[in-house]
Formats: structure tokens, sequence, C-alpha cells
């Protein structure tokens, strides 16, 4: 009897563990990269693997390491947890043809997953993750005669490799550390009981502030995200200290979310605007900016002022990874907390991003806040909105099949809406901002998103449009 059909998301595989994420299905997922591997890179290609912190991630990895061992792959096996980023450094710097992360990134503890990365050190591309989807087998995998883990490892055929060491000396080397270190600055870290957990104070030593940084799998019932109403304890815990500023990470150490010093957090949509400012203007840096369909149109002003291409991509990492490692990339990313800048790696990576904006401070001298409020002089009020709306299925496909029929609404919250953009969903320009109506791909849900001149106004363009809508009935 065939197994239930697997299937892929962003840049990998993720299921509830016990339901769906069992050992005999990542058996079936690890042999279809190995099938795949071989199909691509000939008779002896190379993998890293590693995993999170999450439920059983030790014995997950070992499995697969097992299967890809035992079909002919070269497998090196990271000695301990470590983040994302750290696999894909490894891929891209000893030249291994793939990455493997066991991991569920940001969902909840529940889950856990399975992410490929490619041999340029970043997320796999969509034809990529397609061809190892149609490779699952429909049965499960004959382990049988599979060699134990140990016998493997003994052997040679399994070997391991301290990835999180060699990732924390290429993190010295895109960093200004010792800048860091000279300003005598405090930064709380929270690791959300993650992959990131060791790695600032590793970095920058004394003065580092952790907080959620011991190993507990089910990260107390909340999804490891770097979102607003998730760093509560990082905001008071700045807010109440002589910390600078805060730093977060999700699960797997490749999203960031930051606080200022007050204790406020600051969006993914200006964190990517002030690293242009500094890349560009501070290290001397040029490039491209690559965004997502959601992300602050205050980085097309920027990059007018500082004659800068910017292109926009559909949501989500996996379209902006491969232009990175195309080159000539100065800063890529999505309001969800991904984010790649020159100088290191083309993959999202929560570390390097929030240490460099840390440099970025200490460079100019200037809290968190103040760099914030001088990019909002200089270019002009933007402030950005989100709701994701919980609706049945035959809902979503309702307000879709509406927007397409319309061509998108007429005004919002007063305002006549100039244009419809339809790249990845419904972006509704109008003279005071936009809105954008998304549905997801893999949950009932509608993401609405806006951006306007005020916080205000930024809200009343979704409230309206949810209104509009029925979504909020």
């Amino acid at each position: 009897m065939a197994n239930t059909p697997i299937e892929f998301g962003t840049d990998g595989w993720r299921a509830v563990i016990a339901d769906d994420y069992t050992f005999a299905n990542l058996e079936r997922v690890a042999q279809a990269t190995a099938d795949w591997l071989h199909d691509d890179y000939g008779d002896a290609p190379s993998v890293v693997l590693g995993h999170d912190t999450r439920f059983l991630g030790t014995e997950f990895a070992e499995r697969a390491a097992r299967v890809l061992a035992e079909a002919g792959v070269d497998v090196t096996l990271a000695d301990s947890v470590v983040s994302t980023p750290a696999v894909s450094w490894a891929t891209q710097a000893a030249g291994h043809d793939a990455g493997v992360v066991i991991t569920a990134s940001h969902n909840p503890p529940t889950y856990s997953g399975y992410k490929i990365k490619a041999h340029f050190g970043g997320p796999a591309p969509p034809d990529m993750i397609a061809s190892v989807e149609a490779a699952v087998p429909d049965h499960d995998v004959d382990t049988t005669s599979l060699s134990a883990f140990g016998a493997l490892a003994a052997d040679g055929t399994i070997g391991t490799n301290d990835v999180r060491g060699g990732y924390l000396d290429a993190l010295r080397d895109a960093l200004d550390v010792a800048a860091i270190q000279d300003a005598d600055l405090t930064i709380a870290h929270d690791a959300m009981f993650g992959a990131a957990q060791g790695l600032v104070e590793a970095l920058i030593g004394d003065g580092v502030v952790p907080l959620r940084h011991d190993l507990n799998p089910g990260f107390y019932g909340v999804a490891p995200e770097p979102i607003a109403d998730r760093l509560g304890e990082l905001s008071d815990t700045v807010a109440n200290s002589d910390a600078q500023v805060g730093l977060a990470n999700d699960g797997d150490g490749d999203r960031i979310g930051m606080v200022d010093e007050h204790g406020t957090y600051v969006s993914s949509h200006r964190i990517l605007a002030l690293l242009v400012k500094y890349l560009h203007e501070e290290r001397g840096l040029t490039g491209s900016i690559v965004k997502t369909f959601s992300t602050t149109h205050l980085l097309d002003k920027m990059g007018a002022h500082y004659g800068l291409d910017v292109e926009t991509t559909p949501i989500g990492f996996k379209h902006i990874a491969p232009k990175m490692a195309e080159g000539d990339v100065l800063v890529g990313g999505e309001e969800s907390g991904g984010i790649a800048a020159a100088g290191h790696i083309p993959e999202r990576d929560g570390v390097y991003i929030g240490l460099l904006l840390v440099e970025m401070m200490v460079e100019r001298g200037m809290l968190l806040s103040e760099l914030v409020d001088e990019l909002l002089e200089e270019f002009g009020p933007h402030y950005n909105y989100r709701d994701d709306i919980h609706i049945r299925e035959d809902q979503k496909t309702d307000v879709l099949d509406r927007l397409n029929t319309q061509g998108g609404l007429d005004t919002v919250n007063g305002h006549a809406v100039q244009e419809v953009q339809t790249l990845d969903g419904f972006k509704h320009l109008t003279d005071d901002g936009w809105l954008l109506i998304r549905p997801s791909g893999t949950e009932p849900v509608l993401r609405v998103y806006s951006e306007a001149e005020s916080s205000e106004a930024a809200e009343a363009l979704v409230k309206d449009a949810s209104r509009q809508l029925g979504l909020n009935e």
C-alpha cells in the first residue's frame, strides 16, 4: 500500500512530529535527497547535515545521515546543535553539493522539518526542491540492512565536523567584532530556546545578557518566532536594564528581531533600510536591493537616492537567495525577518544581521532609536501593519475570486486605488501608501499588509479592507 504523499514547502518539508513527521517518512525524504544528488552531481555527491534544538533532533539527524550514507552520499554531520546559517556556510565553504538541516524554523514546537540548502550556501531554489519532492518514494525505504550510526561513524563513512566553530570564525571575519567589544555595549540576546543560543556570547564575550538560552525542545509552548508579541521578556529586559539593544533569533537562527534601548520593537522593514544606509554610506559598498512584494517602499526611495537598482520578488526568501548567490546584491530580505547582506553567505542569518546593526550603532556613535529617527527624517515616514486573518478555505477562495473579478478594491480607507499589482497577491497603491492582500499557500489564512505615513493610517488601511471583504464578520 502506498504511503501518503509528502508535500514540500518553501525550502523543504515540515510536519507534526509523530503524525506525518515520522522516522519512516524522514527516511523517504532522505532517500529522495540521495537520488536527486546522484542525478545532479554524479556518483560521489557530498552533503553536510545538522540539526537544531527541537525534540529528537539528534536522532532524526543520525537517521537521515545513515540513509544518505548507505545510498552512496558522502555525509558530514555537525558535532553539535547548529543554526541553519551555519549549515549554509559549511555547505559553501567546504564545497558540498548540498546541506540539510533538521529544523522547523519558527514553527510551533510540535513540528520538525527538513530544510535543503543549495551548493552556493543558501536555500535550495524551487526547481531543486521540486526535484527532491518528485523523487520521494511512495513506499517505505527498506532499512533492514541499514548499518548502525555508530558503525558508520567509526569507519569514517559518516564524518563529523565542528560546523559551529567554523561558522563563528566566519562571522569574526565578516564583522568588526573588536569594535563592538571596545564599545563596551550591553547586548541582550534572546535565543528563544533555539540553535542561536550562545553564539553572540561566543563572539562578543562579556556584556551579553542571555535570555532563553537553555535547551527546551518544547519552547515552553511558544513558537520560536522573533515577532513583537513574542519578545516581551526581551523588551522588558532592555527597557529595565543598562542594555542598549536587544537581539532575538528564531528556532534555527536565520531570522532576526530587534528592540531598541527603550525596549521598542524595530521592524524588519527598518532593519533592511538601516542596513542599506550603513553598508552604502559607511562601508562604501554598492549593489542592488532585492526585496519581496510585502516589503517597505522606503527601500525604493533609498535606491533612487543612492543610485542603486531595486528589484521586487514574490514573497519568500527562496526568490532572493539565487540573486544573492549571483553576486552584486547589497541587501536582500523580506518583512518576516529573513535578511541577507553583502559580505557573508547568500542566506538569511539572524546573528550576522543583528550584530551588523550593532556594528552600525558603534560606528555611528548612535543608539538604535536615534538611527531609526534619522532614517525617517531623511527619507520620510513609513509605517507598516499586518494582520493574519484565519478563515475557512472556502471563504478564502470567495475573497480571492471577488478580488480577481473586480480587479481589486476601488478605495481603501477613503483613498482611491490608483493601481493594483498582482505579482504575489493583490497590492493596492494609493496616494497614502499601499495595501496587500495575499493568501497563505499552506493554511486557511489571508495575510493583509499595509504601509502608510503613520501607524494609525497603516492600521486603518488593513481594517477597512478587511471590513469591505467581510473578513471580520
